[in-house]
């Protein structure tokens, strides 16, 4: 996520409120954030889910809803978004 630059330290404010949330919902087993250590307007995050259909019941609710409005405001630039599936461990 590119965000304005006058907006990081918000949207780090809000991650951290609401990490622990994320983190309860039903099927997420881990959640991360990632900062660009040469544009620390850009920033990722990581999250582990049992399954698609519970990472898309998590976006379907108000938690959801209330935290992306929030951090779509932020942005500098459209999001992006991957699901992916782990194909090799070292």
């Amino acid at each position: 996520m590119s965000f304005q630059s006058e907006h990081v330290p918000q949207f780090l404010a809000l991650f951290d409120r609401v990490r622990e949330r994320i983190l309860a919902q039903p099927g997420c087993h881990h959640v991360e954030l990632w900062q660009d250590i040469h544009a620390p307007n850009e920033l990722m995050t990581y999250s582990v889910w049992e399954s698609e259909e519970d990472l898309n019941t998590y976006r379907n609710t108000p938690l959801f809803e209330e935290v992306w409005r929030t951090t779509k405001s932020y942005f500098a630039d459209r999001a992006q978004a991957w699901s992916v599936h782990m194909i090799n461990q070292a």
